[in-house]
């Protein structure tokens, strides 16, 4: 069985936030990089933890983007990837990227691609449904819980106000969401091992972009905060009704 792992470089949660000319570009100076927790915490270990019940598995991580996400392709591999292919190209075009991976999905003959439910920074969650529709597989989003028997897999999945569970045939691509995997930290043998797993540059394939980004603004600075007397009930009515907008 082959499993592919979509993984995506993003800002660290603690890294400030700011944009550069005319607010058209993000500023990267001084940001510190991170996988994105939902391809590393969940999609990532699933497929390791697949591997580790079948060893016939292999694990390969896809990543589409510049040099400077070599680093964090490499600390996938040390949490046990068997080896990376990293797409040469950045983009913020979501079909470009999807295409971009489904290209590799669809050359590697994979049984089973896997995605974070979303990356931390663009919050899309849109990946996985095009890679699904352009390498022509069932695609389930916001997996909970994934096992396998054979080439029949059962994906527990968030619906509103409760769970679905679905059975379904390989290939598939699935998007990962909490409680499909705990989370792993990578141990030394593992960083040792991935200084050497084969990463393979691959040049992008001609896709047409259908997005672009126009600009960013920040969220508002929060107000300031109201304190009302606990006396004060018909105020903090008014204000909840009037300000707020609550009721």
């Amino acid at each position: 069985m082959k499993i592919l792992v979509c993984i995506s470089k993003t800002p660290d949660t603690t890294s400030k936030i700011a944009f550069k000319d005319g607010n058209t570009q993000f500023d990267d100076a001084g940001v510190q990089w991170i996988i994105n927790p939902y391809d590393e915490w969940y999609a990532l270990v699933r497929a390791i933890e697949l591997k580790e019940a079948n060893p016939a598995a292999t694990v390969h991580l896809v990543t589409v983007g510049g040099a400077d996400a070599e680093p964090i392709i490499r600390k996938a591999l040390a949490l046990g990837g068997d080896e990376a292919i990293r797409v040469n190209t950045d983009s913020n075009d979501s079909y470009t990227i999807a295409a971009q991976i489904a290209d590799v999905a669809k050359n590697g003959g994979y049984d089973l691609v896997f995605t974070g439910k979303e990356t931390i920074d663009y919050n899309g969650s849109s990946i996985g449904a095009m890679v699904a529709e352009l390498i022509d597989a069932p695609y389930i989003s916001v997996a909970t819980k994934f096992d396998l028997n054979g080439t029949v897999a059962t994906v527990t999945r968030e619906i509103e106000g409760g769970e679905e569970v679905a059975e379904v045939s390989l290939p598939l691509v699935v998007s990962c969401a909490k409680g499909v995997a705990e989370q792993r930290i990578p141990n030394m043998r593992g960083i040792m091992a991935a200084r050497t797993k084969p990463l393979t540059v691959k040049e992008p394939t001609a896709i047409t972009a259908l997005t672009s980004i126009a600009s960013f603004e920040l969220r508002p600075a929060k107000a300031g905060v109201k304190l009302v007397d606990a006396d004060n009930v018909d105020e903090l009515v008014r204000l909840l009704h009037e300000e707020a907008k609550a009721i």
